[in-house]
């Protein structure tokens, strides 16, 4: 049976229960297991965020590299796309088209030719800043619906998931 779980207005469907026979291969409580549960908020955040940042043209995946650059002006592809997890050929793909809109450019590593370093133009400078402000309204969302007290008890319990799962 489906069900659907919601984040105010935002939609994202997931089974909801599962049905268990001999051939089944999963466990009764699959979709209640924690990491279950981390995918379906991450899921619902990603969907809103894509809803919210549709007008600004840009999706969630420009938003995290233009945010990477700027935290770390000069990164090289190869980096970038180990810290978004995603493969370089994905990084390229993206670089291309931010640096189509202006909003990015390559530079020359001082050291090594072969090395473009990533940097952010004015233009992605501006995208960023009102991207960022869109993302800022989504947490402010979140947080003031959870409060102070259980928004800093989910912020230490993620990062204590963070740990353990780095830790194993």
């Amino acid at each position: 049976m489906i069900g659907c779980q919601t984040f105010d207005d935002y939609e994202v469907p997931y089974p909801s229960r599962v049905i268990r026979n001999d051939e089944e291969p999963v466990g009764l409580d699959a979709l209640d297991r924690v990491t279950w549960a981390l995918r379906r908020a991450e899921l619902a955040v990603q969907t809103l965020k894509e809803q919210r940042l549709r007008p600004l043209g840009m999706a969630v995946a420009h938003y995290a590299l233009l945010m990477s650059v700027h935290a770390e002006p000069g990164l090289a592809g190869a980096e970038l796309a180990r810290r978004l997890n995603v493969t370089p050929q994905a990084v390229a793909s993206l670089v291309a088209r931010l640096e189509g809109r202006g909003q990015l450019e390559r530079r020359e590593h001082p050291r090594h030719r072969h090395v473009q370093e990533l940097h952010l133009t004015d233009a992605g400078r501006e995208a960023l800043r009102a991207a960022d402000g869109v993302i800022a309204d989504v947490e402010r969302h979140i947080t003031d619906d959870l409060g102070p007290d259980k928004t800093a008890q989910l912020r230490a319990l993620l990062d204590h998931v963070t740990k353990t799962v780095r830790d194993l």
